[in-house]
Parts: structure tokens; sequence; C-alpha cells
């Protein structure tokens, strides 16, 4: 048996373990990252995430982050998971306005907006959205018949699929489009609604966890395909249903706000 220590956080209820890098069995990290996320026989989380602490004042980021899905797959960026580091960073000790976090997709600069009680929001860059080399629009052929999507990359791979309203079997094609062949790293999907041109509604399939309350990077996703469309300008309010994210964009890259609240901490007794 291994003690895995870990703090517990969540970002509008999508909801990551964070663990110091120095104390995780690195020769795991799949097995151990499935056992600490199954919600029945676990702790329960859409994620793990692994923090490496810098203590180089020249260095060009605070700390390293690794992020690893409840499937024990590992994923380059979370908006709403780099928060979580930040808050975990912030509370351990690094008490600064700005933090800088080297994830999958680089580093990433994470701006303190408000603290207290375990309660945080930062504003974080997440850079501009890149266009996939199969272009922007797609046509999906998908069992339900076609369906034409907005494909783009904000650090991890996402799908925006408009829709008038939710009242359909939207995770079951979250899970259809996640596999779909266009995607052959596999994708994020959200299903985008629009209610006014600074308001989205959206609901989340991530890949490597299904569905969630909510997501940085697939709301970042979201607000971007849907300003590529011209369904919205800045600012942007995504409402999700583990609640709002905040959107602004300066110059092409745009700036997401959110909480990050840490509410538990223990260990968990990995049984490999």
């Amino acid at each position: 048996m291994i003690r895995i220590p870990f703090t517990k956080a969540h970002g509008a209820g999508n909801d990551f373990l964070l663990t110091w890098a120095n104390e995780a069995p690195l020769e795991r990290l799949p097995e151990a990252a499935r056992a600490l996320c199954e919600r029945h026989r676990g702790v329960g989380a859409d994620g793990w995430i692994l923090v490496r602490a810098h203590t180089d004042s020249a260095a060009e980021f605070d700390a390293a982050i690794r992020l690893f899905n409840a499937d024990g797959s590992e994923a380059e960026l979370s908006g709403n998971g780099t928060r979580c580091a930040a808050a975990f960073l912030y509370d351990s000790g690094l008490r600064k306005s700005w933090i800088r976090l080297l994830t999958g997709a680089g580093v990433k600069e994470l701006e303190l907006v408000d603290a207290g009680n375990l309660s945080y929001r930062f504003r974080m860059n997440m850079g501009r959205p890149q266009r996939p080399p199969n272009g922007w629009s797609l046509k999906l052929e998908l069992a339900g018949g076609a369906r034409d999507v907005v494909a783009l990359d904000v650090g991890n791979p996402q799908c925006a699929v408009f829709v008038e309203d939710f009242d359909f079997d939207w995770p079951r094609l979250g899970a259809e489009i996640e596999r779909h062949p266009a995607f052959p790293k596999g994708t994020n999907v959200s299903f985008v609604k629009r209610l006014d041109a600074h308001t989205l509604d959206v609901r989340f399939w991530e890949r490597g966890v299904g569905q969630t309350q909510s997501s940085g990077t697939g709301a970042t996703g979201a607000a971007a395909a849907a300003l590529l469309k011209g369904l919205v300008i800045s600012p942007v309010r995504v409402l999700t249903l583990g609640g709002p994210l905040e959107l602004t964009w300066e110059g092409e890259e745009i700036l997401l706000t959110g909480p990050a609240e840490i509410v538990a901490g223990g260990e968990f007794y990995f049984r490999p």
C-alpha cells in the first residue's frame, strides 16, 4: 500500500486532486490517477494534478504541473485545474499576485483577483486559439446525421457544437464526437447555446473524463467559436452547470476569470 496525500479543490464544480510530485508513485501514475479519481472506491475527481514547485527566482515559472484525467490519460491543459493548482500553491505559501505555471501547453500566467477563506478567483491568460490542421469548420458524419461543428485548439483540442436547447442526449453525442475519426487524439466537446451577444449557456463532455460541471478550456473554446461565427462580443459570460465563467479579449488572446476553492485534504491508500 502507498499513501498518497492530496488536496481537493474545484473550479466551478470541475474538481481536482492535487499532490506534490515528489509524494506521488511516479512509476504508476496512470493507475494511481484512475484509483484516486474513481468516485465510489476512490476520493473522486475529474482529474489529478501533480505539482512541482520551483525556488529559482530567475525561472520563467513558479511551478510545473502535470494533469491526469480520471481515465488515467494525460492532458495538456485544464483552465479550471490550473486555477486550482494556483490556489494550492497560494495556500501553501506562494503569496504572489501573479503566478506562472508550466503546463503541457506552455507557461500560463494567472492573476489573483480575490482571496479569502480558501476561496480564490484568478484571471488566466488562455492565449490565442489555434486553427487545427483540418480547419475551423467541419461537417461530421454521426449516428444521428451530419453535424456542423467548429474545431479549434486552446492548449487542448476543442469541438464546439451550437444548439437551440439541451433537450437531447448530448452526453451520448459528446462521447461519439470525442472518438470521431476527425480527431485522431480525441477531442473535448462543448454544446453551446447563445443567449445574447454577451452570454452563452454551455454543456461539456471532456476527453478522458466524460460529462463535467464546467470546463475552463471548454468555455474558452465555446466563446472563441462563437466569436468566429460572429455570435458574441467581449466580454462573454459562459454559464455552466457549476457556475459562471468570465471571458474577455486582449487583442487576439483570451483571458478567463473564474473561481478556485479548496474543499478538503487527506491521504489516499493506493493498493497497486
